[in-house]
């Protein structure tokens, strides 16, 4: 039992430690976004003009089924203040419902208008979004490409503001802020707006204001074409190809430029079996973009302090493994906290990592993204919303774990949408909409019984009269109790 007892021990003080490393990592990342902003307002933020010459830009639309949202995209982009003539709309539709239909009619409309517009379908959906886009480049005219998934709206000064920028020649992709059409819409899309938010904030801007490796996100971003060619073209053998392709090209010297201040609008999932599928594909899309170019990062012309900051990157999904190991093995800590004498005041040293994230997520929120909200509510607002977070967070560590370790193993799957269901306000619903599942998976049964599990650590701690792990527990709890209750919910909305 002895030996049992300091095993556990042991495994929860290296998955502290890995959390408290990625943590400090993250805090880093703060320090050089602080900077860059003091930098930036010193220069005073001059920005590139066109200056009257339009460069020809190729704007793609990957899209399969995309019923509630795919006419505002076309009608959105074909809004785009950019002389007509100086861009082309390629709709790349691999659709198996009625969305095929409604895209070819607004591309029949559109080109009745004097837009240079077309559809391209294809047999299959052979690489999925990434194949998509392989598939294109040969109908591709433009020097440079924006791609938007179907749930953006970029404004109409879009190509305007982000095409300047390539006037340098080392720029070979511009990315651009999301917003949230439906942040406000439910307690989920709050939480993960609260999330987002640090990555197009503290991540993107600190990593390029220290010259670290940085992100393609997908969409709401432009391409130079010859950057594309250069850094071996799309590739389907991951799900992140975004993340995948962004990493060669700078591998390939190729530089990436983040854009905090223009904001790119999207639909965040509103629903938790929609959220449960786009965590599912970006972590384990990231562990497998971690396993084939953490080799190549380490072999390239980067510095050691790129080289750590490129693998925490690509390592990000990790900590979700991390943490639910952490909290497995939480509770049977409890039965060895006086049996080993275990003095449980030397872990506050770990609350460092609490610290920092608190600092990354305040500076990302309530000085960034909610600046223009009155400050006082502001961080009466975040005290709410950062324990909700961290539950959420911990409620969605074993579902991220199994992504990770399949990502890890080379197991292959499908590239699974996220559905979207044009949700912009309270009002709207997305109950008794198309594209939603039916059956309970096996991974929210046990999530069920995970919440059982840690109400069962924060029962046995009252009883031996130990609190050092109440909070952690109790958050365990709710996030699980959260997690496994949406997921219920939201399947018991059957399809049409």
């Amino acid at each position: 039992m002895v030996v049992i007892g300091y095993f556990v021990c042991t495994v929860y003080l290296i998955c502290l430690t890995y959390i408290t490393i990625y943590c400090l990592f993250q805090f880093h990342l703060l320090l050089h976004y602080r900077q860059g902003k003091r930098k930036e307002l010193k220069d005073g933020g001059s920005k590139p003009e066109l200056n009257g010459v339009y460069p020809f830009v190729t704007i793609q639309l990957p899209i399969y089924n995309e019923y509630y949202v795919v006419e505002r995209l076309i009608d959105n982009i074909c809004a785009l203040d950019y002389p007509k003539d100086k861009f082309e709309i390629h709709v790349l539709d691999d659709s198996t419902d009625e969305t095929l239909e409604i895209s070819r009619n607004k591309v029949e409309e559109y080109k009745s208008k004097g837009f240079d517009i077309r559809l391209i379908e294809r047999e299959n959906r052979k690489g999925f979004k990434a194949g998509a886009l392989k598939d294109a480049m040969k109908f591709v005219k433009g020097e440079f490409i924006a791609i938007f998934d179907a749930d953006f709206l970029p404004d109409s000064s879009f190509l305007k503001n982000t095409i300047p920028h390539f006037k340098d020649s080392k720029i070979g992709v511009v990315q651009t802020r999301w917003g949230h059409i439906n942040q406000k819409y439910s307690l989920i899309t709050e939480l993960q707006a609260f999330q987002l938010n640090v990555h197009f904030t503290v991540e993107q801007q600190g990593r390029e204001s220290a010259d670290y490796l940085l992100q393609f996100n997908g969409t709401a971003g432009v391409w130079r074409k010859q950057t594309i060619i250069d850094a071996g073209g799309w590739e389907a053998d991951t799900l992140t190809e975004d993340l995948d392709l962004s990493y060669r090209a700078q591998l390939k010297h190729w530089k990436i430029i983040y854009l905090e201040d223009i904001m790119s609008p999207a639909e965040l999932p509103a629903e938790m079996i929609g959220l449960k599928s786009q965590q599912y594909r970006w972590m384990k899309g990231g562990a497998e973009t971690a396993k084939k170019l953490l080799p190549l990062v380490w072999r390239s012309h980067l510095s050691l302090t790129q080289k750590l900051h490129a693998s925490t990157h690509l390592l990000g999904s990790t900590v979700f493994l991390f943490v639910f190991v952490l909290g497995v093995f939480s509770v049977p800590l409890l039965f060895y906290i006086n049996p080993l004498n275990i003095e449980m005041e030397y872990m506050a040293i770990f609350l460092i990592s609490l610290l920092a994230i608190i600092a990354v997520y305040y500076a990302a929120n309530v000085q960034t993204a909610w600046d223009n909200e009155d400050k006082l509510k502001s961080i009466f607002k975040f005290t709410l919303i950062f324990p909700l977070f961290l539950a959420l967070s911990m409620g969605l560590s074993l579902h991220n774990s199994i992504a990770v370790i399949q990502g890890f193993m080379g197991r292959k799957s499908s590239f699974i949408r996220t559905p979207k269901f044009n949700i912009k306000q309270i009002s709207d619903s997305f109950k008794q909409r198309k594209y939603q599942g039916s059956k309970i998976s096996i991974m929210t049964v046990i999530e069920g019984f995970l919440a059982l599990y840690f109400l069962a650590g924060i029962i046995y701690g009252f009883y031996i009269n130990d609190g050092s792990l109440l909070a952690f527990h109790i958050l365990l709890f709710f996030g699980y109790s959260g997690i496994f209750y949406y997921s219920i919910k939201h399947l018991s909305h059957q399809s049409i």
